[in-house]
């Protein structure tokens, strides 16, 4: 995501929502340390992410604008974003990087609860060092200030999508379908996974996605073992299924769903775990409404894979949250009965395993409107395509 992104009416809409959702919890600020926290907060991506050796942080005070803590290299590009309190350290300095200066920032905000929250919850993490962190939180600690868990905060705001948002990852999603619905013409036998998964790709860049940071394919006859790993040299043969599973990016919001090709004659068990899997994504869409919970989305399409014969689903869920990241929460699963809320983007994604080893898995990508899910990508045919 660059910074232009967005408009700041966008950044400001985030911030008066967070600080809102902040004096609920009672804290006084929010540290913000993570690359997608730190983005949506401020705009501001690089790949310098990729490197571990500087930790940044960014300030979000319950009644100020953010203030910026960041090694001076990134100052100039933070600049042209829409944060203009932005305070730097010549980093690296592992004797003191940052620490100080983050600790000065937050002792000069005002204190009504005496409590900083910071990304220690749920799908979160801290992006410094853990000896840092302590040092942090005993200077905090000697001015009365406890350090509290702030990532419900956070959650609840980046679980609702504007339609700045919504637009982008429909964007991704539309560009994606449009490349799954090309492949089957490049596809043959001889070929291997690798070779098909890299012209895939190469598609879906020229039709225009950002990047392409997580693409998963799998392959067997009459079904796969797993969904999760890279594309190998398998060469694929008469009687496979291929699945192959893109999370391309626009602006740094993912679209995440797969598809299943099947190589000549399908097998009956294979057809028939094809038949259910679908039903119960039709089934997951409809019953994606407001005021519906995740926990209803994982019972409603598990009842349709149980009675097909389901023996397991491995991948332990159903389905979860999607935006800028591949997966957010909630997840679509018995014991997490989130409420959802119109501008929530989720996944529908019931799998099951018919045989030993064997699987069949679907996804689609829905926003929740007042109406109901909305598909946001194109919906897969409910027979196999064929090669």
């Amino acid at each position: 995501m660059n910074i232009h992104a967005f408009d700041t009416s966008e950044f400001e809409h985030r911030l008066l929502r967070v600080q809102e959702r902040m004096r609920y919890h009672r804290l006084d600020a929010l540290v913000v340390t993570s690359q997608p926290n730190f983005r949506y907060f401020s705009g501001f991506d690089s790949q310098f992410w990729e490197s571990p050796t500087r930790p940044w942080f960014l300030i979000v005070p319950a009644h100020e604008r953010c203030i910026a803590v960041v090694p001076e290299i990134g100052a100039p590009v933070l600049a042209t974003s829409w944060i203009d309190d932005i305070r730097t350290w010549p980093a690296p300095r592992p004797d003191d990087d940052g620490v100080s200066l983050l600790a000065d920032a937050l002792h000069s905000l005002p204190q009504r609860f005496a409590r900083i929250g910071m990304e220690m919850g749920r799908e979160s993490t801290v992006r410094m060092p853990l000896i840092d962190f302590l040092r942090l939180r005993e200077r905090l600690a000697m001015s009365g200030t406890d350090v509290a868990d702030g990532s419900a905060c956070i959650w609840q705001v980046r679980n609702i999508k504007s339609p700045a948002e919504i637009a982008y990852i429909r964007q991704s999603c539309e560009l994606v379908s449009a490349a799954f619905e090309e492949l089957p013409s490049q596809l043959a036998t001889g070929r291997t996974e690798q070779e098909v998964c890299r012209d895939l790709t190469m598609d879906i860049l020229r039709r225009g996605a950002h990047a392409v940071p997580f693409l998963a394919a799998a392959s067997g006859s009459g079904g796969y073992a797993q969904i999760i790993s890279r594309p190998t040299r398998r060469v694929l043969h008469e009687g496979d299924v291929l699945i192959i599973d893109v999370g391309a990016t626009i602006n740094g919001y993912f679209c995440d769903f797969d598809r299943n090709y099947a190589f000549g004659k399908l097998s009956d068990p294979a057809r028939r775990a094809q038949d259910a899997v679908w039903r119960a994504t039709e089934a997951g869409i409809a019953a994606a409404v407001p005021g519906a919970t995740t926990s209803d989305l994982w019972r409603t399409m598990t009842a349709i894979l149980e009675r097909a014969g389901m023996r397991k689903n491995n991948v332990g869920r159903v389905g979860h949250g999607l935006g800028l990241q591949l997966t957010e929460p909630p997840s679509n699963m018995a014991d997490d009965h989130t409420v959802l809320e119109a501008g929530m983007v989720i996944t529908i994604e019931p799998g099951m395993e018919y045989e030993d080893g064997k699987m069949i898995v679907h996804e689609e990508n829905v926003v929740i409107t007042p109406e109901g899910a909305e598909l946001l990508t194109k919906r897969a045919p409910r027979e196999m395509p064929t090669v």
